[in-house]
């Protein structure tokens, strides 16, 4: 069998009922649908939803989707249900739930909406859902798909790319998740499900093409940024420049494969930490399943993005959070103290980056041009330096009396122009 991401353009995955490729913009309008289906018989389920290399004859895309409202209000329409391609009409799957959902949205409600599809959606399609999500911006979309149509074609990757530009959570269907549509939206008579052969190898290969497609999203930070601003030196030297606060991060799902990453930096008297929360909170995570997320930042948060940070493990207690700093923001002022000592009594990893961090940090989030990690002049002595004055930081405290601290401190940041050097 040929290997997932060599040439496969005999495979033809197929043209979707009454349509050309996507490329050529054939369901460009959203037109009135009917209502969904509850559920689909096992049958159209195995064959549909079947994770193979070579998908012929599977004319047809499905897209069970699950809505739910943030707030804890009586919903207005089913939350559960299965739309199927318009037969002889030029509308996918896609856009049939858009058209159906968009006469139900309320702007005074949240909502975060999953799909399940057979399919990953075509070019026009993304594009669609793209516009759509920027307009509702009180709707979270994931998307969770069992193949990739035409994941070859260019067209199709930036429509992908585009998706999770905006915000929406990418990615292929695991074993659970198909364990999860057999149980919900399948009349599956109570029988349990049984997975086919090389499901979970072929989940994988397709998690690996589509981490590849996606890590082009991401502007990666050119190699004199990240020396400049990620050195752990006690002081800058001449020519003389400003130290930032960069936070590149990496969220992997419950199977390792990873959903998203990027970089962040201040913005507009915003820290990194707080717009790298509103990127988490904005994907709107599943919280049946566990996930991990890893910040490389080039100074550690300070009492303000500390407290952010608790909030926000706090309000999602699936997600394990580790940060590793460069340097330490403030170290010697004792509130940013107790902000350290509170985000690793909160279960919060804190540690200072060492050769292997930096190494990481620079092939996944720089332009290396193809360059190993190098590092600089007494990388590791400062390393050693800086970690010692964490751990003294870090010493066991108890719990009680740390909350209390931090709560009795005033946890505003020091204004741009009381600081000695630039966050």
């Amino acid at each position: 069998m040929r290997a997932l991401g060599e040439e496969m353009e005999p495979q033809r995955p197929r043209q979707r009922a009454g349509l050309g490729l996507a490329s050529q913009g054939g369901c460009s309008q959203m037109p009135w649908i009917s209502n969904p289906v509850e559920r689909i018989v096992p049958q159209t389920f195995s064959f549909h939803f079947k994770n193979l290399m070579f998908a012929s004859g599977r004319n047809c895309s499905y897209l069970c989707y699950q809505v739910k409202r943030k707030e804890h209000c009586s919903p207005v329409f089913p939350d559960k249900g299965v739309f199927q391609n318009e037969v002889n009409t030029p509308c996918h799957a896609e856009l049939c739930f858009l058209s159906w959902f968009n006469k139900r949205l309320s702007p005074d409600e949240c909502y975060h909406v999953t799909w399940f599809m057979s399919w990953s959606p075509c070019f026009a399609c993304t594009e669609q859902v793209a516009k759509f999500l920027e307009k509702n911006r009180n709707v979270r979309l994931s998307i969770f798909a069992a193949r990739l149509y035409y994941f070859w074609q260019p067209a199709v990757q930036q429509g992908l790319r585009r998706l999770h530009g905006v915000g929406a959570c990418v990615g292929i269907m695991s074993y659970q998740d198909f364990k999860y549509c057999w149980e919900n939206f399948v009349y599956n008579q109570r029988m349990p499900f049984k997975p086919w052969e090389k499901q979970c190898e072929n989940s994988k290969i397709l998690v690996t093409k589509l981490e590849e497609i996606l890590r082009n999203t991401m502007s990666l930070l050119k190699e004199d940024i990240f020396n400049k601003q990620f050195g752990n030196q006690p002081r800058v030297t001449a020519p003389y420049y400003r130290r930032k606060t960069y936070l590149c991060y990496q969220l992997k799902g419950p199977n390792g494969s990873i959903l998203a990453q990027g970089c962040v930096r201040n913005k507009k008297q915003r820290h990194a930490e707080i717009r790298f929360i509103d990127k988490i909170n904005f994907m709107n995570l599943n919280p049946n399943q566990s996930y991990e997320i890893i910040c490389y930042v080039t100074w550690s948060p300070c009492p303000t993005c500390a407290e952010k940070l608790v909030d926000l493990i706090n309000d999602q207690v699936h997600l394990k959070l580790q940060i590793f700093a460069s340097r330490l923001y403030f170290h010697w002022v004792r509130k940013y103290q107790i902000g350290l000592q509170y985000l690793w009594a909160s279960q919060v990893t804190v540690a200072v980056m060492n050769r292997q961090e930096f190494k990481d940090c620079w092939e996944k989030f720089v332009d290396n041009q193809g360059k190993d990690f190098q590092g600089w002049y007494k990388l590791e002595e400062y390393n050693r330096s800086i970690s010692r004055r964490l751990n003294r930081i870090l010493m066991p405290l108890k719990q009680n009396n740390l909350e209390d601290s931090f709560r009795d401190l005033r946890l505003g940041s020091p204004s741009p122009s009381s600081r000695s050097y630039s966050r």
